[in-house]
């Protein structure tokens, strides 16, 4: 497993860290999400075999929030 801080932009509520724990924790290859609203980030462990940080950011983006 590999853990990564991803920032996010765009939150504004309890609502939004749900919103993206239910997207990242629904990839395959993730093991555990941590979205802390007040630190306007995300941490995640997941498998880079199966996984790319890269797409953890996309899927962020595609729920409408920024990702970096």
């Amino acid at each position: 497993m590999e853990n990564t801080v991803i920032r996010i932009g765009g939150m504004s509520c309890q609502g939004c860290v749900k919103n993206i724990s239910g997207v990242l924790g629904a990839l395959p290859g993730v093991a555990s999400v941590d979205v802390s609203l007040e630190a306007a980030e995300a941490k995640v462990a997941f498998d880079p075999q199966v996984i790319a940080r890269a797409a953890l950011l996309e899927a962020i983006e595609d729920a409408g929030f920024d990702a970096e």
